[in-house]
């Protein structure tokens, strides 16, 4: 039996356990926050320092000034904003359809679905997709080829299954169609894993960057991924291509690397940051629904 004071012993043990890991988890953000704004004056690469010990915000004038940043945000932005409800409309729309038994070649379908988890066809096939289909230095390059992939497929599926289907005869009595139904009643009921999806395709697509470096030739199109790597690169080394970055380097100021490394992240994490908390709610119950039935 359990006495009080064991168990008070276990809840002490637990929560020291948890702020340990709180502390792990939250210690790499403070620091990459902390060194950004440090003056390059007084930064020491051998030295933790939590708090600056003076103020700076040359590292990010460094990042965000000049035309390459606006335009690259540009692109990071229409990529998002509009390869993610793209990418969760045609999830929701296959995974429905897959979740109906009388499907004609349903299992067909599925078997294809699976195969791609399985065997990827590699980078050099993709690229030639990409290419003969004429979206080479395109941002579609970007969004249609990450539309939906066969794991949010399956969740979904199960999910869409997990509905009565009760519902859906009782609107087709009341003269409602397949497309009615689903945008009307099946979706408004779907909020948890939609805003789950939503997250993971948007923190993919704003995330890019290795399509980005094979699909786009301009520079002009490039991410903020993209752009902020040749910030960093252009911090570090003094031989580099883009002119947008030469153009700030030009400037006089003395940056470390670092410094300049940290404020990139910063800037390249701080959106989706601020976008998480308004999911966050859903975010766990939209992940665990409809995984546990095949």
């Amino acid at each position: 039996m359990v006495t009080k004071q064991s168990e008070a012993w276990q809840q002490l043990a637990i929560g020291g356990v948890l702020f340990l890991l709180a502390f792990m988890i939250i210690f790499p953000f403070f620091y990459i926050f902390s060194v950004s704004f440090t003056d390059g004056s007084v930064y020491q690469i051998d030295r933790l320092a939590l708090w600056p010990e003076k103020w700076s915000t040359d590292a990010y004038q460094f990042v965000l000034s000049g035309k390459g940043f606006i335009s690259s945000f540009y692109a990071s932005i229409f990529i998002t904003c509009i390869g993610t409800p793209l990418a969760i409309l045609i999830s929701c729309m296959m995974a429905y359809m897959l979740s109906k038994n009388y499907l004609p070649g349903r299992k067909y379908f599925m078997y294809l679905i699976i195969f791609t988890m399985l065997f990827s066809p590699g980078i050099i096939p993709n690229y030639l997709l990409v290419k003969e289909i004429g979206l080479l230095n395109s941002w579609w390059a970007i969004i249609l080829p990450a539309a939906t992939n066969a794991w949010t497929l399956l969740v979904m599926k199960s999910f869409f299954q997990g509905i009565p289907f009760e519902l859906e005869e009782s609107a087709k009595m009341d003269g409602s169609g397949d497309l009615q139904t689903f945008f009307r009643i099946i979706l408004p009921l779907s909020k948890a894993p939609l805003a789950a999806f939503s997250l993971f395709f948007a923190v993919a697509l704003w995330n890019t960057y290795f399509n980005a470096m094979i699909y786009l030739t301009d520079t002009l199109k490039w991410p903020l991924q993209v752009f902020l790597q040749q910030v960093v690169v252009a911090s570090s080394i003094s031989q580099f291509t883009d002119d947008s970055v030469l153009a700030m380097l030009t400037r006089g100021k003395a940056i470390p690397p670092e410094v300049v490394k940290m404020a990139a992240v910063v800037v390249v994490t701080l959106p989706i940051i601020c976008v998480y908390p308004f999911l966050q709610k859903y975010f766990a119950k939209g992940v665990l629904i409809g995984s546990v039935k095949g």
